[in-house]
């Protein structure tokens, strides 16, 4: 395990083009700063004034790599080799990303940290076995690096020691491309290249059904504004998307584009996850960020890329199961520019 005696600090990657500051306390993103149409620098990422911020749980998940499982598992059980697991229930009737005390909150070890054209910082983390419920030892290692310019990847890696377990890593990024304080993302358009959603049930588990998003709100296959259909979809966005018709660059497959019109900005993600969670922020409500702003409701949007929620009890999603002599790989490109 981390010792827990270990400070979080705050670390910064810097390739004269791009910021980005993390903290260790859960490989948190606190701020990411990318120029805009007149080369201004602003900082895209919905953050807290200071880590002790992060530590009070003042932020709901910005920024952070959720774990071991991101998402919902139903009810909080599922069976493993013929063992059934109970975990804790901390989004009611529903156990969340990992639980009460999941990787959000675990102060990583930093085993590298790199400076110069193209810096990186790796941390890691052992969780033991029976964690927050889950079973066996895994290691799980997460690298961010400065890529080029206006690039940034993060590699994302889980290795269990000697039981069988559910491993299901996210970065939970609040991005509003505009600059953090500049309100809500309703004016921000988005591309998803994924032609099918995971509906849900009344408590935003999936059914297990795979819907096709043609002729719903839902259809985001080409570029178009979240403000025109998300008065269509109750809270907000907040459903998995299955990434199945984007283009492939090195491994990874194209899962989104967003782009800010008033800055100009526009990101582009790219991934080897299946899915990928849509979120506008529809439960954020007054939340005090950094620099005095405060957050309202769809102050910011989540592209979290994923196993489906609740796969391990859902037999046609793809597995989150890893074995001893496997390992877990999840990989994410940010590539942000000015269109």
């Amino acid at each position: 395990m981390a010792d827990q005696n270990q400070k979080p600090e705050i670390f910064e990657l810097n390739n004269g083009t791009m910021d980005v500051k993390v903290t260790n306390l859960g490989c948190t993103i606190i701020s990411l700063s990318v120029p805009g149409k007149d080369g201004a620098l602003s900082d895209v990422v919905l953050g807290l004034d200071s880590v002790e911020s992060y530590q009070k749980g003042l932020a709901p998940y910005f920024g952070c790599i959720v774990g071991r499982v991101a998402n919902r598992i139903k009810e909080g059980k599922f069976t493993l080799d013929g063992v059934e697991y109970s975990l804790p229930l901390n989004k009611p009737p529903n156990s969340l990303h990992g639980g009460n005390i999941g990787f959000d909150k675990k102060v990583w070890e930093v085993v590298e940290y790199k400076k110069g054209e193209t810096p990186s910082i790796t941390f890691k983390y052992h969780s033991h076995d029976g964690e927050e419920g889950y079973p066996g030892d895994i290691t799980v290692t997460a690298t961010y690096t400065l890529i080029s310019g206006t690039t940034m990847r993060l590699d994302m890696e889980g290795v269990p020691k000697d039981k069988p377990t559910i491993i299901n890593l996210a970065q939970h990024t609040y991005w509003n491309l505009a600059g953090h304080n500049s309100g809500d993302v309703l004016n921000h358009s988005i591309q998803i290249w994924g032609n099918h959603v995971t509906p849900v049930d009344q408590n935003t588990v999936p059914t297990g059904e795979i819907m096709p998003v043609k002729g719903t709100p839902f259809d985001f296959t080409t570029e178009s504004r979240i403000g025109n259909t998300i008065g269509q979809v109750g809270m907000g966005y907040d459903h998995n998307y299955v990434l199945d018709c984007g283009d492939e660059k090195a491994g990874l497959k194209h899962a989104a584009k967003v782009r800010d019109p008033s800055s100009s900005r526009v990101l582009n993600l790219w991934t080897n996850a299946p899915g990928m969670q849509f979120y506008t922020a529809n439960y954020v409500n007054g939340v005090n960020g950094k620099g005095g702003a405060v957050y309202g409701k769809h102050a910011g949007l989540c592209l979290e890329t994923q196993g489906f929620p609740n796969a391990i009890n859902q037999p046609n999603f793809p597995c989150v199961v890893v074995r001893p002599g496997e390992k877990y790989q999840h990989s994410m490109l940010f590539e942000f520019s000015i269109e």
